[in-house]
C-alpha cells in the first residue's frame, strides 16, 4: 500500500521560513520522480517544484529563488525548504510522487496535503 506522510506545516509570518517533510512507503522510492503542489482557495492546483529519480530539479516561477526542493533516498523522503515566504504562499502543500509504467502512462500517489498559512 502506497502512502506519502507529511509534516511540517503551519503558520508563520511573512519572511519566515518553514520546512516540509515527506516520507513515502509502498514504492521504490529512488526511481520515482518527486513533487510538491499547492492549492489555495479559488485558485488551481500549482506544481511548486519537482526532483527527479536523477536529482534534476525544476520550480515554478513565483518560488524559484526561494524554495529548494531536495530527497533522501536512504530515507525515502523529500524534503521542500521555504524561505521568504509571503502571504500568497498560503496554500495546502501536498506531496506526489510519479513514474511512468509501459503499458500504464504516468502513475501518480498523493499524500493527504499539509497547511502552510503565511500571515501577520
Amino acid at each position: 500500500q502506497v502512502q506519502l506522510v507529511e509534516s511540517g506545516g503551519g503558520l508563520v509570518q511573512p519572511g519566515g521560513s518553514l520546512r516540509l517533510s515527506c516520507v513515502a512507503s509502498g514504492i521504490i522510492f529512488r526511481v520515482y520522480d518527486m513533487a510538491w503542489y499547492r492549492q489555495a482557495p479559488g485558485k488551481q492546483r500549482e506544481l511548486v517544484a519537482t526532483v527527479t529519480s536523477g536529482g534534476g530539479t525544476n520550480y515554478a516561477d513565483s518560488v524559484e529563488g526561494r524554495f529548494t526542493i531536495s530527497r533522501d533516498n536512504a530515507k525515502n523522503a523529500v524534503y521542500l525548504q521555504m524561505n521568504s515566504l509571503e502571504p500568497e504562499d498560503t496554500a495546502v502543500y501536498v506531496c506526489n510522487s510519479h513514474v511512468f509504467l509501459p503499458g500504464r502512462g504516468r502513475i501518480d500517489n498523493w499524500g493527504q496535503g499539509t497547511q502552510v498559512t503565511v500571515s501577520s
